[in-house]
């Protein structure tokens, strides 16, 4: 921005180049053309040049000219203040603050891990299944993707208030180098109106003794202390220019650290929370393959132990039946038994059957021989 430095800063006054001017040296060096030295140290030689041409032309004798210089610039410089202040004012950090409070509360609202204890944690827990875990899952996600959308969008505007502070910054530095501009001019006509003029009238004063020249003293003299004033005005506008510039870098600053949260949360939280939340469905889905491979496992280690058993079964029936004889040896100790004891009984029935018939012969001899007798008697 091209800095013009004006006597009329609200009319239509055309800018004025005047020679180069010839700079005066003395030997002796007053502290107040030091500070001017030190002060201009800021300006390149072009605006040097500028300044030097510009105090050249101020009037003190115009009343109006001493009570409009630099107003341009103080005003430019108020509006500025008023903008920025607005810009701070009505930045509401608490929406987005509020907004990674949510995500927060939304993250640490489900945590695989997190299991409720006592009875009805228990019961939970048995009730709980992969689908319920699923279904927790999706709604936390679609309030995430729902609080990121804001972000990502509070995050635009944050990154082009950045941009709009940096123009801010570099605006700020041009109006306190133009009231640097300002200051150094007016310090610059002061110096050489108390160093020259005004001392040339309090001279003439003294040598005529007339009340008139005694006046035109007084009213430079007057002119100077308001003039002196002003530039003071001057000097405290700019103050505000060297405040103004730090409380903007830190309003911008605050933007940055905020939308460096936000890219945090939004490239790295987000993703890593969702990738926990794969791996625990994830998880989730290998405990419920584990536990199906298990009870397959176990099933299968139930029926090899039963099949081994009713093969050991089998194998050890077969054997014995193979190894058997025909007819076992008990069964032959016993019918040998009962066949012995048969022929015993037998040969017993046997002997006394021999024994009764005989005595069945002796009876039937003894009854034929009696009736034989019977039937000699009967014959006689």
């Amino acid at each position: 921005m091209e800095t013009v430095l004006t006597l009329d800063p609200f009319g239509e006054e055309e800018k004025i180049i005047s020679p180069e001017p010839v700079l005066e040296t003395s030997a002796a060096v007053t502290a107040e053309e030091k500070e001017l030295l030190l002060e201009e140290k800021i300006l390149n030689e072009e605006e040097k040049k500028q300044v030097a041409e510009f105090a050249d032309k101020i009037e003190l004798a115009q009343s109006a000219s001493i009570l409009q210089y630099g107003a341009g610039v103080q005003k430019k410089m108020a509006d500025f203040s008023e903008q920025t202040l607005n810009k701070v004012r009505t930045k509401d950090m608490g929406e987005v603050g509020q907004m990674l409070t949510d995500i927060v509360s939304e993250l640490k609202g489900f945590d695989p891990g997190q299991e409720e204890k006592g009875l009805f944690g228990a019961f939970k827990r048995k009730t709980a299944g992969l689908g319920k875990r699923k279904a927790q899952f999706a709604k936390a996600e679609a309030n995430v993707d729902k609080i990121c959308e804001m972000l990502e969008s509070h995050q635009i505007q944050l990154m082009k208030d950045i941009a709009t502070m940096d123009k801010m910054y570099e605006v700020n530095k041009e109006y306190y180098k133009e009231l640097t501009m300002y200051i150094l001019a007016g310090k610059k006509k002061l110096l050489k109106t108390k160093q020259e003029e005004l001392p040339m009238l309090e001279n003439k004063a003294a040598l005529s003794g007339k009340a008139e020249d005694a006046q035109a003293a007084n009213d430079l003299a007057n002119l100077c202390n308001r003039f002196e004033k002003k530039i003071h005005d001057l000097e405290l506008t700019r103050m505000i220019a060297v405040q103004m510039a730090p409380q903007i870098r830190l309003v911008q600053n605050n933007d940055t650290l905020m939308t460096e949260k936000i890219q945090t949360t939004i490239v790295n939280t987000i993703p890593l929370w969702k990738s926990q939340m794969v791996l625990a469905v994830g998880i989730d889905h290998s405990k419920e393959a584990a536990k199906a491979q298990r009870q397959v496992t176990d099933m299968t280690n139930e029926l090899l132990l039963k099949n081994a058993e009713t093969l050991k079964m089998a194998s050890v029936e077969t054997a014995k039946e193979s190894e058997r004889g025909i007819v076992d040896m008990e069964t032959l100790r016993v019918t040998n038994e009962k066949l012995i004891a048969t022929l015993d009984e037998v040969k017993q029935i046997q002997v006394e059957g021999r024994a009764k018939r005989q005595e069945a012969e002796s009876e039937l001899g003894r009854i034929e021989g009696e009736l034989k007798n019977k039937l000699l008697e009967f014959s006689r």
